[in-house]
Formats: C-alpha cells, structure tokens, sequence
C-alpha cells in the first residue's frame, strides 16, 4: 500500500505540476526506510520502495521544475494516540523527546519553500533524544 499510494498520488499531483513548470511533492518515510528490524519486514519493504519511487520522481521530475523530497521521520510524534497508547514514552514530551507535529509541518514548509539552486531530496527529523 504504501509504494503503490505514493506512486498514485505523486503521479496524480505531477500531472497537474509539470505543465505549470512547479511544485512540490512531499513523502514521509520512516527509519524503516533505510534499514530493516525482525518483525517489521512487509513495512520495511513498502517504506524502502517508497524512498526508491521518491528518488525517481525527483529525478524524472526535477527538470520539469517539480521539488520532490523523502522526509524520514524517526521518533514518536505528540498525538493523542501516542499519549493514549504509550504513555511511558508520551512522557518523553517534557523533555522534547517526541516529535512535535507543528516543528514537523514547519520542515516540510521549509522544504516546499527551497530556492531550486539547494533542493534537498532527503531530510531526516527525530528528537534529539533518539538514538540512531
């Protein structure tokens, strides 16, 4: 599902991109995307031909004007889910040791905004807590 969705939606969004000669498509990866785990092989997979569609798409795309970037996002992210679900690690939130969504929406902002001379194709964001 999610090499198959992207491919979907980033071609669906070029169609409309190309002939207007800008844009930018955005996917969001995981640690998962550049390196497996026992137990997570099937996500490991769907995140790893998301990353390759990604470097693809900025490649095909890039001369038509269109900004394509991969953003792995390694960490948890403050969400009533995680709050609910992990409360151990929610705690973490005090410390900034969780994701915040509003300092995640401005990185992504950031990308959109690049002058094209510095495109960045890959931007990793986790909490400075997180080990890698």
């Amino acid at each position: 599902m999610a090499a198959l969705a992207g491919f979907l939606a980033g071609r669906e969004a070029a169609r409309v991109m190309v002939p207007r000669g800008r844009g930018t498509i955005l996917f969001t990866g995981a640690s998962a995307s550049l390196r497996g785990k026992p137990g997570f092989a099937a996500f490991s997979g769907a995140k790893h031909a998301l990353r390759a569609l990604a470097q693809s798409m900025a490649r095909e795309l890039g001369p038509s004007g269109i900004h394509v970037a991969h953003v792995v996002i390694d960490g948890g992210i403050d969400t009533e889910f995680m709050r609910e679900a992990m409360p151990d690690r929610y705690k973490l939130k005090d410390r900034d040791g969780i994701l915040n969504p509003e300092a995640i929406a401005e990185n992504y902002w950031n990308l959109h905004c690049q002058q094209r001379s510095a495109w960045t194709h890959e931007l990793d964001l986790r909490p400075w807590i997180e080990p890698w």
